[in-house]
């Protein structure tokens, strides 16, 4: 057990899938894990681990923004020996040719600061994620048909962004979307030796304001995840 997972040794699978929303992470475990197994509420950051066509996979939720995340992956990986992290979440898009429930696999993850950013100083560190991952999702989504993106994303310190200028920039020089947490991932995965992936679904679009109501996510989700473990069982 950690200061917040509650899991005993040997709960937790090497592979984990980290939606944001605990109540994500439920939903998907249950809709696509067999004996499944809840192994984490504590601070209702909800933990299951169950099998996905014969391997353990464990979904736990992540929190929203870096800082949750980071305190997540680190124990995941320091305590329980996770190798293979993949966010599972939603974003939004920062081009044109993005529509609403396209899937972007992030590349690589441009921030203002991250929890990490201390320890580089004055390096302007780039997160990236692992490519055998990433060359795993091309393959899933293109073999599922899925409406696909994959490039450089912005993982932002804030969700009600009042930098207009900023989001023009981002957008100017390709970012694909826009999302929270990402960066951190891939700089505490790097620093570990482990595999780490944002696979995300756009939920809403800066440019036109078009969004996802509440109702139609779930199942727009749902080709996310499909992705995310064919790339992460391998």
């Amino acid at each position: 057990m950690t200061i917040h997972i509650g899991a005993e040794p040997g709960e937790i699978a090497e592979t984990v899938l980290m939606p944001g929303d605990p109540y994500r992470a439920k939903w998907a475990a249950e809709t696509f894990l067999s004996d499944v197994r809840q192994v984490n509420a504590v601070r209702g950051m909800l933990g299951f681990t169950g099998t996905w066509n014969g391997t353990p996979v464990t979904f736990q939720g992540s929190g929203m923004g870096m800082p949750s995340l980071s305190i997540y992956a680190n124990e995941l990986i320091r305590d329980y020996g996770a190798k293979t992290l993949v966010r599972i979440g939603s974003c939004g898009a920062m081009q044109e040719r993005i529509a609403l429930r396209d899937v972007i696999l992030a590349m690589t993850a441009t921030s203002v600061s991250t929890p990490s950013r201390g320890i580089f100083r004055e390096v302007n560190y780039a997160p990236c994620a692992d490519w055998s991952l990433l060359e795993a999702a091309v393959a899933a989504a293109r073999a599922k048909g899925t409406t696909l993106h994959v490039g450089g994303i912005y993982s932002s310190d804030v969700f009600y962004d009042e930098r207009p200028d900023l989001t023009e920039q981002m957008t100017r020089h390709g970012i694909l979307g826009v999302e929270m947490e990402a960066a951190e991932l891939y700089t505490v995965a790097a620093r570990h030796g482990v595999r780490a992936l944002a696979v995300l679904t756009v939920s809403d679009h800066l440019m036109t304001g078009a969004a996802l109501p509440s109702s139609e996510r779930e199942t727009s989700f749902a080709e996310m995840v499909e992705i995310a473990l064919t790339a992460a069982v391998q």
